[in-house]
């Protein structure tokens, strides 16, 4: 693995290999480093704490000893600064733990458990971020870990960061708020941008009231947020996907495109002076903002085609 060849007859065999393979770790960090700053991504690994502030916890238990997946531990609840995203040494004061960890693996010393909290899908080191640190270098897939699941709405999964978190902040107040989550659990309320989830809200409250007209009597705020997904949002659902209309806007979500097309909606009423229905709404926008490449290329060329059969040319 290192980048030195040491003689397996040495009674420092075990020593210099494992020298060697915190160097070439080291180095391996310090390129990756350099990639993703070009590549403009976060190689930060998540701290344990920051994660918290930005999500509410409905609290915790133990789960007991478990065998979790090295790929999916992507923080740390103290030493986020000693190493990257992918568990590689930042610094060179980590290297006579990180060693020491190593020798063991190679005089095959059987290591205690790391200790983890589990948010979502992931995972965060309470102690043991040397141990995962060369288990990930060694290729390692799984280990052994005392999980203590921390109990959110919503989740997190391997891909979560920082910039991100206020999205994933968002979107658990928001499932605290409507309980959407509960109520509807295979159905995903994920936006792909911030900001978004108070403008859902205010749907919610206006249809809370237009129910009590109808109806004429107070409405729950549960009933609401039923109302609001039968009579609003699932209608429009059916309608995006019977057109694949999310195919059309590659990274977004269906939620995206509810916001959207309602929006558009509206503005295509007070376009034509009249009511639009959700389907012709959510065609047109298709049609108008679709983000599939070479789309609107293949528009015009189907046009141009089309005058030319028909001698407008």
């Amino acid at each position: 693995m290192g980048s030195q060849n040491p003689d397996p007859n040495s009674p420092n065999f075990f020593s210099q290999t494992a020298h060697g393979d915190f160097s070439h770790a080291y180095r391996k960090g310090f390129l990756n480093a350099m990639i993703k700053w070009i590549q403009r991504e976060n190689n930060d690994l998540l701290p344990f704490d920051e994660v918290r502030k930005r999500i509410p916890i409905r609290g915790q238990h133990y789960v007991g000893l478990k065998q979790i997946e090295t790929d999916k531990i992507v923080g740390s609840v103290s030493r986020f600064n000693d190493f990257d995203r992918a568990f590689l040494p930042r610094q060179t004061n980590t290297r006579s733990r990180w060693e020491s960890i190593d020798r063991a693996y190679f005089q095959d010393v059987i290591l205690p458990p790391v200790d983890v909290y589990k948010i979502g899908d992931v995972f965060f080191v309470k102690d043991g971020n040397h141990r995962v640190s060369v288990a990930k270098e060694r290729g390692q897939a799984y280990m052994d870990a005392y999980v203590i699941e921390v109990d959110i709405p919503g989740t997190l999964d391997e891909n979560v960061n920082l910039d991100n978190l206020i999205m994933v902040q968002e979107y658990a107040e928001f499932l605290n708020t409507t309980h959407l989550d509960e109520y509807y659990p295979t159905q995903n309320f994920k936006f792909s941008i911030a900001g978004q989830y108070e403008k859902v809200l205010q749907h919610i409250s206006v249809h809370q009231w237009f129910m009590g007209e109808a109806l004429h009597h107070p409405i729950e705020y549960t009933d609401a947020v039923k109302g609001w997904y039968k009579d609003l949002y699932l209608p429009l659902l059916k309608i995006i996907r019977k057109h694949k209309i999310l195919e059309n806007f590659p990274g977004r979500t269906e939620m995206d495109l509810y916001l959207w097309i309602i929006e558009h909606r509206w503005y295509l009423g007070e376009e034509r002076h009249r009511s639009i229905s959700l389907e012709t709404a959510a065609v047109n926008f298709a049609q108008k903002f679709s983000q599939r490449p070479f789309r609107h290329i293949r528009q015009f060329f189907g046009r141009l085609f089309h005058k030319k059969k028909n001698g407008q040319e």
